[in-house]
């Protein structure tokens, strides 16, 4: 990527950042002669549920990052840890509430959703977005954390941070907004943790963090290591004492009340609260660039005692870590009431193609909130689209702007697949909104678009086309859908004065000569015009366009029984020459 468009493109200017730092922290290394090390860019995301498009910009952001020091020819990869040893919290709606007995366990022991093919609930979320993300053209390396601890690959890691648990207890205490003792509110002036409410941990979990359970304990001290019961399999427990020299750990279980003793540094069946166990992975895996969202930036949160945490407890060192904000859905139609959730990648998917994806969120700076389009908003989305590819085509696109679409259409692999003939998603949409999806139908119509370039398969068309029958079979509502008169409205026909018999005739009469989807657009712009007495190009005034209305408007009572539909013209090709004649009168 060009160096002249770092500073208004937020990829180019985090790559710099990162590969200064880099650098910056294999100095002795590279000094002595040894290969740089590999650059480590890391995402998290918790199979708790469907991962959302909120959770997908926990990963197109350090994807987009990664790619750009690959394209760069730096050796980097793109972590994405599986929070699946995350406890299962509650029973989401549309799930059978017995599902409830597994409360507390890890989400890779809870049974996946009924009807599900995968082994348990992780598994069938983590399948779901792994393939949006192969689709999406995402490389990264997934690790599971039930492996990793259950491997006892972070052994080490939890006996450092029981023996150093003071030092965390410590840290933590500077956010506490109660006093460990007593319970009472902290005194004015100490740093205080903001609280998290029941809308924050819904946004937290999904990127990390199932809860912000910091892993305070009552009268046996503090300890950072939840273990998970070994008879109930649930982390309803407590530790009631440890020692440092046998490793040997007591707990408890409140959920089946079994207790036990254990040797911590054999025993590989629990995991360190979340405000450690960040900063641990952070130090294990040389983490040097992952963002975090809004509920990990405040005052107090995951992110910020976790800084603290890997610099004092486990001698690393804290990423890079731009806070990236919300992002909206607009119009989600039936799908969030029937799901009980907002829409997935896989949802987006299956409405546009994955590099409008991906420009979508290449395109904002992380810090800037954004819409993904369910409604008719798709339709101008695809519109700018287009136009940008244009603007490149032509070269006169801002460098910004080309710097996105760049990374929107592939990345240091090679491209991503696209429709070979991109048609306006608009277009396409009404057509197979009119044919209802009927293949020999659609094919007539879009080859009559343009005859002198015609359109010779459906599969020139596809992805795209595709795309926009399911948009509008699944998030147009039913009374908004077209539906073409069988018949001429004879009552409406037989009530028009002279002038709008007069309109109908021109545009009859216009018809064999206009046979295209731009003589078409001509034909029902200048019909208004020649009955002014302009030209077809005449430019239109305030009194032009309220004629152009009043004929648009009939045509469309003619046609499908309603004042608005499709575009005129693609209505005008759907129907075909013979029945537009038929019921218009002509």
């Amino acid at each position: 990527m060009a160096q002249q468009s770092t500073e208004t493109d937020w990829v180019s200017r985090f790559a710099d950042e990162v590969i200064a730092e880099a650098e910056r922290r294999a100095a002795g290394t590279v000094a002595s002669g040894a290969a740089a090390p590999v650059i480590v860019c890391a995402s998290g995301l918790s199979p708790s549920g469907p991962i959302h498009l909120g959770n997908l910009r926990e990963v197109m952001t350090p994807h987009l990052v990664a790619d750009e020091i690959r394209r760069r020819g730096h050796e980097c990869v793109h972590l994405i840890s599986w929070d699946d040893y995350d406890r299962f919290r509650k029973v989401p709606a549309g799930i059978d509430p017995s599902w409830a007995e597994h409360i507390g366990k890890p989400l890779t022991s809870v049974p996946a959703p009924p009807g599900s093919p995968y082994a348990s609930w992780a598994e069938h979320f983590k399948a779901a977005m792994e393939a949006s993300l192969a689709e999406l053209g995402v490389e990264y390396r997934g690790i599971s954390q039930t492996e990793q601890y259950t491997s006892g690959a972070y052994r080490e890691q939890v006996l450092h941070a029981m023996k150093h648990r003071a030092e965390i207890d410590a840290v933590l205490d500077r956010y506490r907004t109660k006093d460990k003792a007593t319970g009472a509110p902290k005194k004015p002036g100490q740093k205080q943790q903001k609280p998290v409410d029941e809308a924050e941990l819904e946004a937290a979990e999904g990127s990390g963090a199932a809860s912000e359970d910091d892993g305070s304990a009552g009268d046996a001290g503090y300890f950072p290591y939840k273990p998970y019961c070994t008879v109930c399999e649930k982390d309803l427990t407590t530790v009631t004492s440890y020692d440092d020299e046998s490793t040997e750990l007591s707990y408890h279980c409140t959920a089946c009340g079994h207790a036990e003793t254990v040797v911590l540094r054999e025993f590989d069946h629990g995991k360190l609260v979340w405000k450690v166990d960040w900063p641990m992975r952070w130090a294990y895996e040389g983490v040097i660039f992952e963002p975090s969202g809004v509920d990990h930036s405040s005052p107090g949160s995951s992110f910020v005692v976790g800084g603290q945490i890997v610099r004092e407890v486990f001698d690393g060192a804290q990423p890079i870590g731009p806070m990236y904000a919300f992002v909206g859905i607009s119009g989600m139609a039936k799908m969030s009431s029937s799901k009980g959730g907002v829409p997935t990648p896989a949802d987006a998917l299956k409405i546009m193609e994955a590099p409008l994806l991906r420009w979508l969120y290449a395109r904002r700076r992380p810090n800037q909130s954004f819409k993904i389009a369910f409604d008719q908003e798709i339709q101008r989305l695809y519109d700018e689209w287009d136009a940008l590819e244009r603007k490149i085509a032509d070269g006169s696109a801002q460098p910004a702007d080309v710097a996105a679409y760049t990374r929107a259409i592939g990345t240091a692999a090679g491209e991503l697949p696209r429709t070979p003939r991109p048609l306006p998603y608009r277009t396409l949409a009404s057509v197979m909104d009119i044919t209802a999806g009927h293949d020999e139908q659609t094919l007539r119509i879009l080859t009559e678009l343009d005859p002198q370039h015609p359109v010779t398969t459906l599969d020139e068309t596809r992805p795209r086309l595709d795309k926009a029958e399911y948009w509008i079979t699944t998030q147009v509502p039913a009374e908004q859908r077209t539906i073409v008169r069988d018949e001429p409205d004879e009552k409406l026909l037989g009530s028009l004065d002279e002038s709008a018999r007069t309109s109908l005739r021109l545009l009859l009469d216009g018809l064999d000569e206009h046979w295209s989807l731009d003589g078409l657009t001509t034909l029902v712009y200048g019909v208004p015009k020649i009955q002014a007495g302009l030209a077809p190009d005449a430019k239109p005034t305030p009194e032009l366009k309220v004629a152009q209305r009043s004929f648009f408007a009939l045509l469309y009572n003619l046609l499908v029984g309603r004042d608005t539909g499709p575009r005129l013209p693609t209505l005008l090709l759907a129907v075909g020459a013979d029945r537009v004649r038929k019921l218009l009168g002509g």
